[in-house]
């Protein structure tokens, strides 16, 4: 059986964007189409206001416009589909980017790396091999020429 579903946008486990707060626009592609392209309004703009969204944490709001505050305009987050013929699926591709791009934006940043030292194994087998390499070069070097 499938789950129920939630309505709105669904960008992780424990965050869905409501509908009402999802804005979208159509307009004519200027992609695939055929004849209709120059009458069908295909191509989608999706648009979600993460400055005044009730469902974003202040830690959330922070990541989000942090990470992705070159993109947003009055903190307007816009995403534009206009890669398929059928107004229907460009739908579903704004939302799919949408969805991918702020469940990016609001991930928790990776623990920090730990430096580690090369092993002494490894240290010695990269000597050894620039020896070999030197050692190469140089025999090559001192040969004498045929030139009789």
């Amino acid at each position: 059986m499938p789950a129920p579903a939630r309505p709105g946008l669904v960008v992780g486990p424990t965050l869905t964007i409501p509908r009402a707060e999802l804005t979208e626009r159509f307009s004519r592609s200027s992609g695939p189409g055929g004849q209709g392209v120059n009458t069908t309004d295909s191509r989608v703009e999706l648009s979600w206001d993460a400055g005044r969204s009730a469902v974003l944490s202040d830690v959330q709001r922070d990541r989000l416009t942090g990470r992705l505050g070159h993109r947003l305009v009055d903190g307007v987050l816009t995403v534009t589909a206009a890669e398929h013929r059928e107004q229907r699926r460009n739908r579903d591709a704004a939302a799919h980017r949408l969805a991918a791009l702020v469940a990016d934006a609001v991930a928790p940043p990776a623990p920090a790396r730990r430096p580690t030292r090369r092993t002494r194994g490894s240290q010695e087998r990269r000597l050894t091999t620039k020896k070999q390499r030197s050692t190469t070069k140089r025999l090559r070097s001192s040969r004498p020429s045929r030139d009789d």
